[in-house]
């Protein structure tokens, strides 16, 4: 087992209702002027958004409103939020939403208190990030796992590129979680959501050479449930209790927990950004569709016992009469069958996109951040590999 640090200080107020302890939550944790980050006019029309903004009221706590975020969250309107956020004298950050809603309120938050600075520079390390404002969530969509994770992502529209932060600042102070906000998504949504929540368990999953039981019992029964309980919600997302596993299954598997003792490995993460940040497609559905030619072109390597683990403990598959190459193939096969049976892509036709040769390599190239970073922890991946894979999904 690898040395490790695990650090979730985020607070979770689960279950029903529970939007309306928002603003005595805030106030807990110091906020008096609050910037409020959501997406698109369903949280307005559901009531959520009043039913937030009363509790702040009656918090005496004061507000302004920040809507209109997409998916795949952008630099320019994080931009438009942090100038937002210092003519309001904002000093705490609440996204109400999913991923996109989150991590664009992270980026408002670290924008806001270093407004000398540009936003990219920042997100791409160039200038050290050392202080930002506190930031919360009320979430609707079980997916990202932004809510307890120190991670957040935006795609700069200018120059077609998707990119990451990972910063102790992006711990939300809390999260309010009520399944029942998550209950009239469109079915793919939360099937988008459902895949993400198990490749971030399987991103630290399938690294090799490293004994970690518990963690590994984790991961497994992670994506057990998240499988089980997914294809119940993407059938009925107002089932409560399948989506409230669903929900949980999402903040736990990007907080850290299952990495503990293995790290992680973000490779087809990668692969997935370089896809939606060009074709703006969803994210879970980029990871999909690519995730198969990722197992199939590796999973002979280093990592092959893992991927037999993988097939007999969390899809049941019995290696008896079967060879351990056969084992771990049937264990991707089922994950693909798993995706399609939701409506997922398993191929980058299937996801709407058809790159050419050469595009093929200028995703490879995104991916690789100009073929100088190697990905996987199984084998190292240039640009030329991760091309391979782009045509073996096609």
């Amino acid at each position: 087992m690898e040395n490790f640090v695990q650090y979730a200080p985020t607070e979770v107020i689960f279950g029903k209702g529970t939007e309306n302890q928002t603003g005595e939550e805030v106030k807990k944790w110091g906020g008096s002027r609050v910037l409020l980050v959501y997406g698109g006019g369903s949280a307005v029309r559901s009531g959520l958004i009043g039913r937030v903004e009363q509790s702040l009221t009656e918090a005496g706590i004061a507000y302004e409103e920040f809507g209109g975020v997409k998916p795949n969250p952008r630099l320019a309107f994080a931009e438009e939020g942090v100038q937002k956020a210092l003519a309001f004298g904002a000093d705490f950050i609440l996204a109400v939403g999913g991923g996109s809603a989150i991590d664009t309120a992270k980026a408002i938050a670290h924008g806001t208190a270093n407004p000398e600075e540009k936003l990219w520079d920042i997100w791409t390390r160039k200038v050290p990030l050392t202080r930002s404002l506190p930031v919360a969530a009320v979430l609707t969509i079980p997916a990202a796992g932004s809510e307890m994770s120190d991670s957040a992502v935006l795609t700069n529209e200018e120059i077609g590129k998707k990119a990451g932060i990972n910063t102790p600042f992006n711990r939300c102070r809390f999260a309010v979680m009520n399944p029942e906000l998550a209950a009239t998504l469109p079915a793919y949504q939360v099937a988008c959501g459902v895949t993400d929540i198990m490749m971030h368990t399987m991103e630290r999953y399938f690294i090799p050479g490293i004994q970690c039981e518990m963690t590994d019992c984790i991961a497994e029964g992670l994506l057990r449930t998240v499988i089980r309980n997914g294809a119940k919600v993407y059938e009925n997302p107002a089932d409560y209790d399948a989506m409230a596993e669903v929900m949980w299954c999402g903040s736990l598997s990007h907080n850290n927990l299952t990495e503990c003792g293995r790290g992680k490995d973000f490779s087809v993460h990668k692969l997935g950004h370089a896809l939606s940040a060009r074709y703006d497609v969803a994210h879970g559905a980029s990871l999909a569709a690519v995730w198969g030619s990722w197992a199939r072109y590796l999973y002979q390597d280093q990592a092959l016992g893992r991927f037999v683990q993988f097939a007999k403990n969390v899809w049941g598959i019995s290696g008896e009469g079967k060879s351990e190459q056969e084992t771990a193939l049937a264990g991707i096969e089922k994950t693909e069958e798993f995706f399609k049976s939701i409506g997922m892509p398993v191929s980058l036709s299937q996801l709407g996109v058809q790159p050419g040769e050469q595009e093929r390599m200028e995703l490879s190239l995104d991916a690789t951040m100009g073929d100088t970073v190697k990905l996987t922890r199984i084998r190292p991946l240039g640009a030329k590999e991760v091309n391979e894979i782009y045509q073996m999904a096609m």
